[in-house]
C-alpha cells in the first residue's frame, strides 16, 4: 500500500470518529430530553424550564458543526437517525406498558410508590394511592417523547434547511449568521411545537391558562436563544480548529 493511500485512509478515520463524536453527542442530548423530560421543572433566572431541555441546545450545535464540517446529506442523515431513535424509545416504552406486569405481591417494593394525594398527569388526568413506577413514568414521558418526535421533525430539519440555504446566499461567508440564524428560526419551531403537544389536552381542557403556557414556551425559547448566542464563539473555535485537522475543503461537501 503507498503511503498516499495510507495518509487517506487515516485521514478518514480521522473524520470518521470526529462525525461519531458529533454524532454521539447529539443522540445523547436528544435521548437524555426523553428520558427525564418534564419530570422536573427548575428555575433558572425569570424562566422556568425542563430539566429534559438543558441539554438540548447541544443538539443544534451539533448539527451546525456536522452541516458547516461534512455538509447537508450527512446533518440530514444524522437527524434521519435521532428520529428513529425516538420512534425505538416510543416503541419500547408502549411495548412494557402492553405486557402484563407480574404479580403485585411478588414485585420488588422499589416499583411501587404510595403518593400521599393525588397527583396530576400531562394529559389531563390524576392519579392517587398505590402507583407502579413504571405506569407513573410511561403516563408522564410517553407524550413528552411524542411531543418531542414531532418538535424534532419540524426543527432539525428546518435548522439544517437554514443553514445551508443561508451558506448559499452569502457564499460561504459569515459562519456567525448561518450558525445564529438558522437555529434562532428553528428553536422557535420548537418552542412552540414541543409545549403544544406535550401539554395539548390539559391546555383544551383549560387546566393550564394561556400566560401559563406563552410562559413556558417563552422560556424556553429565550434559554435556547441564549444557548445559540453563547455558542458563537465555540462553532468557530472547533471549526477553525477541526476543518485543518480533517483536511476537509468544500470540495468533500454534498
Amino acid at each position: 500500500m503507498n503511503k498516499l493511500a495510507v495518509s487517506g485512509s487515516y485521514v478518514q478515520e480521522r473524520r470518521e470518529r470526529v462525525f461519531l463524536v458529533l454524532a454521539g453527542f447529539f443522540l445523547c442530548a436528544m435521548t437524555l430530553l426523553n428520558v427525564i423530560g418534564i419530570t422536573r421543572f427548575v428555575q433558572l433566572g425569570p424562566m422556568q424550564l425542563a430539566v429534559g431541555v438543558l441539554a438540548y441546545p447541544l443538539t443544534f450545535l451539533c448539527t451546525d458543526l456536522i452541516s458547516e464540517l461534512y455538509g447537508r446529506a450527512r446533518a440530514n442523515f444524522m437527524v434521519t437517525v435521532g428520529l428513529v431513535l425516538n420512534g425505538f424509545i416510543l416503541s419500547v416504552m408502549w411495548l412494557g406498558n402492553f405486557l402484563p406486569a407480574i404479580d403485585p405481591s411478588t414485585q420488588p417494593p422499589w416499583q411501587t410508590l404510595t403518593l400521599a394525594q393525588d397527583v396530576g398527569l400531562p394529559d389531563g388526568s390524576s392519579v392517587g394511592g398505590s402507583v407502579e413506577l413504571f405506569s407513573l413514568i410511561y403516563a408522564n414521558t410517553t407524550g413528552a417523547v411524542f411531543a418531542s418526535m414531532v418538535a424534532y421533525v419540524l426543527a432539525q430539519y428546518v435548522d439544517v434547511y437554514l443553514f445551508h440555504w443561508i451558506k448559499a446566499k452569502t457564499r460561504g461567508k459569515y459562519l456567525w449568521l448561518r450558525n445564529n440564524g438558522s437555529t434562532i428560526v428553528s428553536q422557535a419551531v420548537d418552542s412552540v411545537a414541543v409545549i403544544s403537544v406535550t401539554f395539548g389536552a390539559v391546555i383544551l381542557a383549560g387546566g393550564m391558562s394561556f400566560e401559563v403556557v406563552l410562559g413556558l414556551m417563552l422560556s424556553n425559547y429565550l434559554f435556547k436563544l441564549f444557548s445559540a448566542l453563547a455558542d458563537t464563539p465555540i462553532i468557530y473555535l472547533l471549526v477553525h480548529k477541526l476543518r485543518p485537522y480533517l483536511e476537509l475543503e468544500d470540495a468533500h461537501l454534498k
